[in-house]
């Protein structure tokens, strides 16, 4: 561990075969003069392994970005051409921007970390301040993402249990208020890793060229109120969204089950008792009026197959939240940057993989949707007023 003096508003690393790829910068402001701090970067994987993971998650992560990019564009064109009667219309635009900027975020940070795997001089640090700009801002916009699936697949819940009170409970106005309540509450802590994280110019002899990167401030008040922050937004808001979901997709299925079953027992009785079956029964006339449509039925099956993906995909993040939080070191100024930049890479591709399979799942799930973008395509064009009526929900 090495100190340097401060040199007007420039840091200065000591010539000893140092890059800002292979160290990491702490930054403690104490005493009025903070002086810079260069640690070795250690862990499970070594300098070799990790070049061959990190361009392997790399290059699949372009192609995922790209697809995801190109199929969320899709998604809003046909959301924004059928229109926003339906409630579950903005709830579904909503998801289709999130993803968007997601994989946008993705996709920049991807390009800044190609440029930097090539040895392209930069004029900056683009671990770090990818760290502070996309990549950053990435993680809480797929807590936006895990909102708005957890508030989709709740609004598919209250169908079931409230059939008569929903349409009054979801509305456009409130579905509108819900997303832009969540998008604030899950965005704006973002601004609060500035807290702890500071933009700082730093002149490296070795490669003689004094570039802007990242430091850490380690004031101990500063270091507590960040950890503060970090577990309130950083952790406890996204497994609560995590959770949610998981508990509506359980409730889901099990009505769909239930759905199912009865559905069959009907079936089997019409077959014995012909066509004259449930005629003078208006018990079971209320029954099968109370029992979800077909189309119901498929409408609820897509928001599982959503959920489902959502839960997979999350998986990871939420695992590697956890291992940030039980392991001080497990970050990106920590001695397991490595294996923190390799689990961090992944979380990017299985988000992007995620966002990139919804259009498939709508195609095959809502007629509307896919005579929709048929029609942006130019492959059919069916007359607009047979999407007046579409609706998710």
């Amino acid at each position: 561990m090495h100190r340097t003096e401060k040199q007007s508003t420039t840091l200065q690393v000591p010539a000893m075969n140092v890059t800002p790829q292979g160290y990491l910068k702490f930054y403690e402001d104490q005493n009025q003069d903070p002086p810079l701090l260069i640690v070795e970067a250690k862990g499970l994987l070594n300098e070799e392994q990790y070049k061959i993971i990190f361009l392997f998650l790399l290059c699949v992560l372009h192609v995922t970005n790209i697809t995801a990019i190109i199929g969320n564009s899709l998604n809003i064109a046909v959301f924004v051409k059928l229109g926003f009667s339906e409630p579950s219309n903005i709830s579904l635009t909503a998801l289709a921007v999130s993803d968007l900027t997601c994989v946008l975020l993705s996709f920049s940070a991807d390009v800044i970390f190609m440029l930097d795997y090539e040895g392209s001089r930069l004029p900056f640090n683009p671990i770090n301040v990818a760290f502070l700009t996309s990549s950053g801002l990435w993680s809480f916009v797929n807590r936006t993402v895990a909102w708005i699936t957890a508030f989709i697949s709740f609004e598919r819940c209250l169908c079931i249990l409230l059939p008569l009170k929903v349409k009054r409970l979801v509305t456009r106005k409130t579905t509108l208020l819900a997303m832009l309540i969540i998008g604030v509450l899950t965005i704006c802590p973002y601004f609060f890793i500035f807290l702890r994280h500071k933009f700082v110019w730093i002149f490296y002899p070795d490669l003689n060229a004094t570039i802007l990167d990242v430091a850490r401030i380690d004031k101990t008040h500063v270091v507590l109120i960040q950890k503060i922050i970090f577990v309130i937004c950083g952790v406890l808001q996204p497994l609560l969204a995590f959770l949610g979901v998981i508990v509506c997709t359980i409730f889901l299925v099990i009505h769909l089950r239930k759905v199912s079953i009865w559905r069959k027992s009907v079936t089997s009785a019409k077959a014995q008792c012909g066509d004259n079956f449930g005629e003078n029964d208006e018990t079971s006339k209320s029954d099968t009026q109370r029992r979800p449509s077909p189309k119901e039925d498929r409408l609820v099956r897509m928001v599982v197959v959503i959920a489902v993906i959502f839960v997979v995909s999350f998986t990871p993040t939420c695992v590697m939240l956890l291992f940030a939080v039980l392991v001080d070191e497990f970050s990106l100024f920590g001695v397991y940057k490595r294996m923190y930049m390799a689990c961090g890479l992944s979380t990017f591709l299985t988000q992007s993989l995620s966002s990139s399979v919804n259009i498939v799942i709508y195609y095959n799930m809502a007629s509307k949707f896919r005579s929709a973008l048929r029609c942006i395509l130019r492959l059919d064009c069916e007359d607009q007023k047979t999407f007046r009526n579409f609706q998710i929900s």
